[in-house]
């Protein structure tokens, strides 16, 4: 049991603080906008560590059952608390733009931030990279059709037809994701896969086999990290919100919060795999996580 709390010491701090945070909200609240911003600030932290651990499990639930399967669940559990975050902070206060903008945002972190850094930071450490394009030019074409169908067009759409685009929208993420999906597991599942030279393979495995893989305490983990990032986040939008009340800050600044904070754990398990010249799981974590972000979120 110690060994485990002593593993777990990040998800158990956010627990910790989430008890704080819900006892002493009243307070937050009613001291000012300084102290409700520094709280908003330190709950975001409490927020990353818990999803630090939602991520370490899911990568070991990925590594037990190998790609394409693995990096699904890296990038469904990413978005799952980012959802998450977005419906509490939209039923706290409600904005028309949040999803849109965090979107966006995500996009943006994912494609620039993730696989450019990984890129340039596996680039210096070993040279040139090597990666299944098949597999980036999939995942291109499909966030490209799902943005212009979800972003671009509805600019174009009659007010008076939203409803209706709406329904269709819905039904067509849904369709494209099962095609891609149908994509990963199926026929073309070689697309997002790669066969490395078995010296660096098995220099990888090297590195990566040190703890064993508990599922039931993986899945129970990761499913309890999520619940608790919740809890946090329903704090943490109201301190945020009155935090940067009169503040000047655009609107988009929660936007981007919220995909920074969905965003932390995949940098840090793109960045690992870049440095252990893995190029393909940072493509498709990075592209992966950007597809998942517009086909699930928009829904």
């Amino acid at each position: 049991m110690g060994t485990i709390l002593k593993q777990e010491k990040f998800l158990l701090l956010a627990v910790i603080a989430t008890f704080f945070a819900y006892f002493y909200e009243h307070q937050l609240l009613s001291n000012g906008n300084t102290i409700a911003l520094i709280a908003g600030i330190a709950l975001v932290g409490f927020i990353i560590c818990a999803s630090l651990r939602v991520a370490h499990h899911a990568e070991l639930l990925a590594e037990k059952v190998g790609d394409p399967y693995g990096t699904m669940i890296l990038t469904l559990s990413a978005v799952l608390v980012e959802v998450v975050i977005l419906a509490i902070m939209m039923s706290n206060e409600p904005s028309p733009t949040l999803v849109r903008d965090t979107i966006y945002s995500a996009v943006m972190l994912d494609i620039n931030g993730i696989l450019g850094l990984a890129a340039l930071m596996g680039g210096l450490k070993h040279g040139e990279q090597s990666y299944n394009d098949d597999s980036a030019r999939s995942y291109s074409v499909m966030i490209l059709t799902a943005m212009a169908v979800s972003m671009v067009v509805p600019e174009f759409i009659p007010e008076g037809k939203w409803k209706l685009y709406s329904a269709f929208t819905i039904g067509a993420m849904i369709l494209l994701y099962a095609l891609f999906l149908r994509m990963q597991v199926g026929p073309h599942s070689y697309f997002f896969s790669y066969n490395y030279p078995d010296k660096k393979r098995r220099k990888g495995e090297a590195e990566e086999a040190h703890e064993p893989v508990n599922l039931t305490r993986s899945i129970a983990t990761l499913v309890f990290g999520v619940v608790v990032i919740g809890a946090l986040a329903e704090v943490m939008s109201k301190t945020v919100d009155l935090g940067l009340e009169g503040s000047g800050a655009p609107p988009v600044m929660t936007a981007i919060l919220v995909a920074a904070i969905s965003a932390a754990p995949e940098i840090l398990t793109a960045l690992r795999a870049a440095l252990a010249n893995r190029m393909q799981s940072v493509v498709n974590i990075a592209l992966g996580a950007s597809l998942s972000t517009v086909i699930l979120t928009v829904p």
